[in-house]
């Protein structure tokens, strides 16, 4: 048998070896860890506002108020390209050690959530309370995110416009609840009005004089970059920050209804949805109602949050359960209140109002 040529071997073995380092590089970038750390940050930039693959996010989102101990806590967003460049608390607990707290707690909470890009914030040491509600309010905005990338995905090259009636947030002020709802048509705000505003005393002459006002203005600008009126300074900021959040939603609808293409297949299904209304101030304390609408109406409603304690317990057991089946099978907020619970009633319907108006009903 002839013996293999030493330079033989020598020449298979470095092809061999040529043949292992070219099958290497070809498999490395699969596992390059500089690659995984770069799709990892893409993940999680389009998950700043929560958008889906393909759907591009931009915009201010109001998240629904947060009622705490010490008082309501509502945080504003701004979206650009999926990415939450700026984060603000347009309603904070107020009054005595609250300021305090606000002014520690608030900045912090408002600089992590950017650096951070979700409602995954560290609660502030001290200001327990002001930073659970901050999270929720948040979280509140950012599916709020969600909703508008989800809805526009598949959307046209042309421009959506809203239209209807959008009811803002109700804002709490210093002499009680703001409230704005507008009406759009074809992208403009053709009506505004307050829903609620402040009453009894010198705030009855204040709401009369500066809600037409207010009212105006609104329906002029075109936005809530509107002027405080003079000696009613509160209710001017309340009015606008409510009327920021009607925008919002308006905003939020027109994504919604530019994602529905005529000619879908499955367009005459009936897809369900589940919309919280604002949170309605009672006397006895706040009403906040949760509905489920399909093909236009309301399949289910219940009040996510309702008076309690002493007398009060009484009056919701005795009333929620009626007014729920009172909007189902309405199909609006035009129920009749439950005697003996007129105030909750009247909680009810307005954030059952402000929750078909989010669903467009």
């Amino acid at each position: 048998m002839r013996k293999s040529h030493p330079l033989r071997r020598v020449v298979l073995a470095t092809a061999a070896t040529v043949s292992g380092i070219v099958l290497l590089l070809s498999l490395k970038p699969a596992s390059d860890p500089g690659a995984a750390q770069a799709a990892g940050a893409g993940a999680q930039a389009q998950e700043a506002a929560q958008g889906g693959a393909g759907a591009v996010v931009s915009g201010t989102m109001t998240g629904d108020a947060a009622q705490t101990q010490y008082g309501a806590v509502q945080v504003r967003i701004t979206v650009v390209a999926n990415k939450i460049t700026k984060a603000e608390a347009v309603q904070a607990p107020k009054g005595g050690t609250s300021d305090q707290k606000t002014a520690l707690a608030v900045p912090k909470l408002n600089a992590d959530v950017v650096a951070k890009q979700s409602a995954n914030v560290d609660t502030v040491s001290g200001a327990t309370y002001t930073s659970e509600g901050y999270k929720k309010s948040l979280q509140s905005a950012i599916d709020k995110a969600n909703a508008s990338a989800g809805s526009g995905q598949g959307q046209g090259s042309g421009s959506a416009q809203a239209s209807g009636p959008f009811t803002g947030d109700a804002v709490q002020t210093q002499y009680g609840a703001v409230q704005v709802r507008i009406t759009v048509a074809g992208g403009k705000i053709t009506k505004a009005e307050a829903v609620q505003a402040p009453k009894g005393g010198t705030s009855d002459q204040k709401t009369a004089l500066s809600v037409p006002k207010l009212n105006q203005e609104a329906v002029a600008a075109g936005s809530a970059d509107i002027d405080s009126v003079s000696g009613a300074t509160y209710t001017s900021e309340g009015y606008k920050k409510s009327l920021q959040s009607a925008l919002d939603k308006a905003k939020a609808g027109a994504g919604a209804s530019s994602g529905s293409g005529s000619g879908n297949a499955g367009a005459g299904a009936a897809q369900a949805k589940t919309v919280t209304g604002a949170v309605a101030q009672t006397q006895y304390g706040p009403v906040q109602v949760r509905i489920t609408v399909a093909g236009k109406k309301i399949t289910k409603a219940e009040a996510v949050q309702a008076p309690k304690g002493g007398t009060s317990d009484q009056k919701t057991e005795l009333s929620i359960p009626k007014l729920n089946q009172e909007a189902v099978a309405a199909g609006s907020a035009d129920i009749d209140s439950v005697s003996g619970a007129t105030y909750t009633s009247e909680g009810y319907k307005k954030s059952l109002q402000s929750a078909l108006d989010q669903a467009g009903g």
